[in-house]
């Protein structure tokens, strides 16, 4: 008898670092040495902070998952808000900077990994992000937008690779910030239909 599939509700954060490729070319293992500091002393102890599982691992990414959709967002954005101090004294073209993206959704659970358009999503998300942002869904922004003191501005609907219809999205500013209260909360994405675009750049 065939095994029913096993489903949950999940908030999705999806991670990678821009310009990952670059990086490893002009200097593989810096960069690598970096990357495992990243883990070990500000991406790890934020997850565990915020109650979250990391799913997996890629080269330069990872896929974490929370119970709580507050959850998810606030270790995001503490996270973002750490990453210019680890920066500090380092050259531009040598910087790692994180793009992530967030999604709630329904997730196929299989043993410790997860799938699904839950997760589909998160990753064409975070796709659109920009170097230091926090881009969101909508299912994200609805559950969160009056539990947290951040700006979402919202990006419009956005045609993501093989999802049927399209998403729309949010990038997530601390509300404490002076850039989150010079803009407005609906200024829109240049290209927001396009596959390939980046949404216009601005860190948290």
């Amino acid at each position: 008898m065939k095994q029913p599939v096993e489903r949950r509700l999940a908030a999705i954060l999806a991670a990678d670092v821009a310009g990952y490729s670059r990086l490893m070319g002009a200097d593989e293992e810096g960069t690598l040495e970096r990357l495992k500091a990243l883990r070990r002393e500000l991406l790890d102890p934020k997850i565990a902070e915020h109650h979250g599982r990391i799913v997996k691992t890629t080269g330069d990414g990872l896929l974490v998952e929370f119970a709580s959709v507050v959850d998810a967002v606030r270790c995001a954005v503490a996270v973002q808000q750490a990453m210019p101090e680890r920066n500090t004294g380092v050259a531009a073209d040598s910087r790692i900077e994180l793009r992530i993206g967030i999604n709630l959704g329904d997730v196929i659970v299989e043993g410790d990994d997860l799938y699904g358009d839950g997760v589909n999503i998160a990753a064409r998300i975070e796709a659109l992000a920009d170097a230091g942002g926090v881009f969101v869904s909508n299912t994200v922004h609805d559950h969160v937008r009056d539990r947290l003191p951040f700006v979402f501005e919202d990006l419009g609907e956005q045609q993501v690779k093989n999802i049927a219809r399209p998403v729309r999205v949010y990038r997530v500013r601390d509300a404490g910030s002076p850039a989150a209260h010079r803009r407005s909360r609906h200024r829109r994405c240049r290209s927001p239909t396009s596959r390939r675009s980046r949404c216009c750049p601005s860190p948290i």
